[in-house]
């Protein structure tokens, strides 16, 4: 896999695919953690267009497996934050792929050495 510039939170995804972004993704390559698919596709109320969306969505972006440097990274987080498991390997994911993430999760933007971006919401 090439250099990555962005991992996209599920929160950004789940905004993209309502509209609810009031600024366009910024210039880069993206990717999403594994655990991102899980939780999205995962979702028990899709309706059956946003599953058409997501399935084409997802067969356009990189998805970052758990590997044993992101399992590292995820235990060591696990033990030295209050991130949920999810959180916790999406952070891991961006921080071992030296990504910046993108994610409207407030919680996220206290850990120490992620780089992380906020996106605009429409209100």
């Amino acid at each position: 896999m090439g250099t990555l510039n962005f991992i996209l939170d599920t929160n950004i995804i789940i905004c993209l695919q309502k509209g609810l972004l009031a600024e366009p993704l910024p210039r880069g390559t993206f990717a999403i953690s594994v655990i991102s698919e899980i939780e999205l596709r995962g979702f028990a109320g899709l309706t059956s267009l946003q599953e058409d969306w997501l399935a084409r969505f997802l067969a356009t972006i990189t998805i970052v497996d758990i590997d044993s440097v992101i399992k590292e990274e995820t235990i060591h987080l696990r033990q030295t934050t209050r991130l949920k498991l999810p959180d916790a390997l999406i952070v891991a994911t961006a921080m071992t792929r030296k990504a910046v993430l993108l994610t409207n999760d407030e919680q996220l933007f206290g850990v120490t050495d992620l780089a992380c971006r906020k996106l605009a919401i429409k209100l």
